[in-house]
């Protein structure tokens, strides 16, 4: 990983560098989908380490910003995430992590997904909608 402060916009857009750009909080968004069927599964914010530590193991690490920690996905649940792909956007300050999911669930309520409610316009006001195939997986 080079700073970005050394590249030009060309360069940083263009060229074959990897320079993530971290936020003033030292963060960069992480947008997790399913390499097989291309849902998005969850989105978390990675730090340097958790970044170096994902492209040295090929499992997905994250920066918890209410625990503020380091957490490989799957830790406590075996729900890890397995790196198939990743990819940045033009201007290197989003991550896109192609994972193989490793378990039942990227959510840490069961689900498979994150993304389990969707917003519905109720007159001025917006409303949850919980989307039926998104159930828990069984606890056993």
């Amino acid at each position: 990983m080079t700073e970005t402060a050394k590249l030009s916009k060309k360069d940083l857009e263009e060229g074959s560098v990897f320079a993530p750009r971290f936020d003033e909080a030292g963060l960069i968004g992480a947008i997790v989908t399913d390499a097989a069927g291309g849902g998005v599964l969850m989105f978390a914010y990675m730090n340097a380490e958790a970044l170096r530590l994902t492209l040295e193991t090929g499992e997905a690490h994250f920066w918890s910003r209410s625990r503020q920690s380091l957490w490989r996905k799957g830790e406590t649940s075996g729900n890890r995430l397995l790196v198939q792909e990743m990819r940045t956007d033009c201007d290197q300050d989003v991550l896109w992590i192609a994972v193989q999911l490793s378990g039942e669930a990227a959510c840490h309520t069961g689900r498979r997904s994150c993304f389990y409610r969707r917003v519905k316009r109720n007159g001025n006001a917006a409303t949850l909608e919980l989307i039926a195939d998104t159930a828990p997986a069984a606890v056993e």
